[in-house]
Parts: C-alpha cells; structure tokens; sequence
C-alpha cells in the first residue's frame, strides 16, 4: 500500500469516530435529561472509572492512550451536560448579581491599600489604576488583604508576577481562605536603579532591596562579588534606608523615582536582567465588581492527586476555546505533595458555556474558588 492508501483508511476510520462521537453525544444529552428528571447529579466517578476500565482493557494494546481519549471523551460530555442543565447555582448568582450591581466605569478615586511606602512599585501601580487614590500603606502584603476584608479600604493592590524573576509566590500563598474578588489588573515596567547618597559604584559594599528585585538584578550582583546584599520588606523602604543611614558604602536597589523622593542619586545605568521587565498588579476588593470589557477570569482549585488530572483539566478549557493565561501551583500546607492550582483563562462570563463550565467545577472538584473576571489595563 501507498502512503495515500493508509491515509484514505484513516479519513475512513475517522469518519466513522466523529458518528460514532455524535451519537455518543446524543446520548450524554439524553442522560442529562433523566438525571434532571430524577434529580441526579452530573458527576458519577465510580460510572467514570468503571468506564474507562473497560475502554483500556477493549483497546489492548493502547490502554493508555484509550483512557486518555475517552477521559477527554467524558470531560466533554459532562460540560456538555451541564450547559443542558446549566440552572442558577449560588455562584451564577453572585456572578450575574456583580455584573449588574457594578457601574459601567472602574472609579477614578478610592481608598487603596499598598504594601510598602510612598515610591514603592504598588504605589506606582495604584497612581496608574486611579487617578485620585488615597492610598493607606502596610508593611506586609497581609496587611492589604485585611484592610480589604475588614473594609478599611475598599481596594488592594497587589504585585502577582514578574515576567523575569516569575509568581510572587507571598502573594499566591495568602490567597487561601481569603475572601476577596479581582476586579482589575494592571502590568507596569520595571525599572531597577542603584540609589546611594551621592557615592560611585566602586564605595559601595552593601545593596539592600526587596528579594524580588534582588533576583531581577542577579546578573549585575553576580558581576560585583564584593557587594553584600540585605532583603528588606520592599525596594522603597530600602531607598528610605540608604537615605537615613548616613552611609556612603550602602545602595539601595529601587524605582529612579524613589531618588528624587528620598534625595538620593540614582547612577546611570539601570541594572535589571532584562529592559523587558514587567510585573502584573491586580486591584482586589472585598465585593465582587466585574465591570464591562472583563476577558479574565482567574480560579483557584484543587485537583486529584492521580495522573492526567491537570491534563483533563486544561482540556476543558480548551473544549470551550479559552485561552490558558497563567498557571500557578502551590503546596497545600499539612498535605503531602498535594497542591493548589490558580489559573488565569481568557474568558468572559458574559459566555453561557464558561458559567456552565464554573458551576460544574464548583460542585465536581474538593475545593474551588472564583477568584474574578476583570481586565487588564
């Protein structure tokens, strides 16, 4: 045989999967039907399992790649399901009630809450997102989630990730448990400088900065061995430091624009890895707001710890064409290599299918989260 002749028996054989997928299909449907009728749930695991048992054992040789074709197969017809089924569940509600409480417009002026002080890259990122915020400042970045939650102030901002030094993993990790919404996101350049009280590169024996902006400038570190580094809570507190210790062999590793509000020099050449360097912010409030043009939505869940979870998982996703942003994973404290996963999709719940889609995670996987549907600006 040719290579047209076995490609011929493949467009055959598909032929006869994607009938055979469209029956199948049809059949979910009519499935759903009965459940609503008897009030059953979607999610049957034992039905699953028993399912793709029999799929691997039928397809010997190709037992593996046959559960992950028909668990991919189940996925699909379950979220199918739910869109058949798709009613007001508490999240829909919250999510439809947000949508029509919030204005058209994200406000002008709010009370904002910052970690760090006056110059610090938050600070800057609310000045971007606000144009009249009257910003609280707190040292820690728990300090911003309680002042949301306690109703302090009615924004947070919070710096998420570095395209250079990756996830801000304080922030990922105070995520749990916490009951907030993300209602606006912001990318802003970076910009490293080395700020001293007017001494040149060679007097300087000691660099103080946040880790992050310590990581953001290894190769420039890596270059002055003689230099020691000291972490600090934020890279304008370390710009305020060098200004009030009196010591002309300390630099600071800060915004140019902490220079001029400290009274320092900054010297010429900035000193991060990369002149690409952009830190995502978002803007956190204590009520849900989804205002109009919202194409992100961000999630917090768990999974199963067994194989092909976090595939089956992207592959929903990609069923419904929503784009995967962001995936971040973390250590669930007190279980054992057990994580949780935060993901960033390009989507809309404006989108029946995506509200169909969150509703069915909520009530198929242990823990779950809606964290927000927002926009970058």
């Amino acid at each position: 045989m040719e290579l047209k002749d076995y490609r011929a028996k493949i467009d055959e054989i598909d032929a006869q999967i994607a009938h055979l997928f469209a029956e199948r299909m049809q059949a979910a449907e009519a499935i759903a039907d009965y459940k609503a009728q008897n009030h059953l749930p979607i999610y049957h695991p034992a039905r699953e399992r028993e399912v793709l048992l029999s799929a691997s054992q039928a397809a010997a040789p190709y037992s593996r790649e046959a559960r992950v074709v028909f668990g991919a197969m189940m996925d699909v017809s379950r979220s199918r399901q739910a869109a058949r089924l798709a009613g007001e569940s508490p999240l829909t509600q919250a999510i439809s009630r947000a949508v029509a409480e919030t204005p058209a417009t994200f406000p002008q002026n709010a009370t904002v809450a910052c970690q760090g002080i006056e110059g610090a890259y938050s600070h800057q990122a609310a000045n971007r997102l606000f144009a009249l915020p009257q910003i609280l400042f707190f040292q820690r970045f728990d300090g911003v989630f309680q002042a949301v939650e306690k109703g302090l102030c009615r924004y947070g901002v919070l710096p998420i990730e570095n395209s250079s030094a990756g996830s801000v993993t304080e922030v990922y990790d105070l995520m749990k448990g916490r009951d907030f919404s993300i209602v606006r996101g912001t990318r802003l350049h970076i910009v490293h400088a080395l700020l001293t009280r007017g001494a040149k590169l060679g007097q300087i024996r000691e660099v103080i900065s946040h880790e992050q902006a310590v990581r953001q400038c290894a190769p420039f570190l890596k270059a002055h061995p003689e230099i020691r580094v000291t972490l600090c809570a934020n890279t304008a507190v370390a710009a305020q430091t060098v200004a009030n210790s009196g010591r002309d062999d300390l630099a600071a590793i800060a915004s140019p624009a902490c220079a001029e509000i400290y009274g320092l020099t900054a010297l010429p050449d900035s000193i991060q890895a990369s002149d690409n360097n952009h830190t995502r912010f978002i803007v956190i409030s204590k009520k849900p707001e989804i205002y109009p043009g919202a194409n992100r939505i961000s999630l917090m869940l768990t999974l199963p710890h067994v194989a092909g979870s976090l595939y089956r998982m992207i592959a929903r996703f990609s069923a419904l064409e929503m784009n995967l942003l962001k995936i971040e994973s973390r250590p669930i404290p007190g279980r054992d290599f057990e994580f949780m996963f935060y993901f960033d999709v390009e989507a809309s719940c404006a989108n029946p299918e995506v509200l169909s889609l969150l509703a069915e995670l909520e009530s198929t996987v242990s823990q779950f989260a809606f964290l927000g549907n927002y926009a970058e600006v």
